[in-house]
């Protein structure tokens, strides 16, 4: 069996399978001066960053945006706002911690947040707890694989051994995400309706 990490000598990179849902429309990434350009093939645009301080207000409209039952699925409980002590954490990481990566919509203004990546490192056992989101009218068109994609590549960066999460059992389009790059799945004893989802990396 292979692991997810495939190492030469210069680098370690783990590519993952399309979705079998959208092998013929997946995003497609321009590096550019200014940034890493993602044309999706409904001809929207986007940028791939890494998240900073100043999107806490792009994060807080982003939220107001999500539904009851996507707050729920990322955030594993009710949320009516996201508090702005919360917002600030969530975009002023420890990048020895963690990494963290937005897609911004830079087609209006003020730019709007349209999905995140993240990872937790937990250097006690070398592995990193990941959480995505992406937002509803940009679901669907791969965003989500886009965005696991640089989790693992980052992942494996560090020589991370795992890379897992929590996922309620309701969110079927993360299980199946998590289920073709080949994830295993178990129920969290004690709490009913969630799995924890795991990457073996080495």
């Amino acid at each position: 069996m292979t692991s997810a990490c495939e190492s030469d000598s210069t680098t370690r990179h783990a590519q993952l399978p399309p979705r079998s849902s959208e092998r013929f429309a997946c995003p497609r990434i321009v590096t550019t001066p200014h940034g890493e350009v993602v044309h999706t093939a409904d001809g929207r645009e986007l940028v791939m960053r890494d998240i900073e301080p100043g999107d806490i207000a792009a994060i807080q409209r982003c939220f107001k945006r999500l539904s009851p039952q996507d707050v729920r699925r990322r955030f594993m409980h009710a949320m009516s706002e996201l508090p702005p002590s919360m917002a600030q954490r969530l975009c002023r990481i420890d990048p020895a911690m963690e990494a963290a990566y937005v897609l911004m919509d830079e087609t209006v203004k003020p730019a709007e947040l349209r999905g995140v990546g993240r990872i937790y490192v937990d250097e006690a056992s070398n592995t990193a707890e990941f959480s995505v989101l992406v937002e509803l009218e940009w679901t669907r068109i791969g965003l989500g694989a886009l965005l696991m994609q640089r989790l693992v590549d980052e992942s494996c960066r560090r020589g991370l051994s795992e890379l897992w999460g929590y996922v309620l059992m309701e969110n079927r389009p993360m299980l199946q995400l998590c289920k073709e790059i080949g994830f295993v799945a178990k129920m969290v004893p004690g709490e009913a309706g969630t799995a924890q989802i795991s990457l073996a990396l080495q």
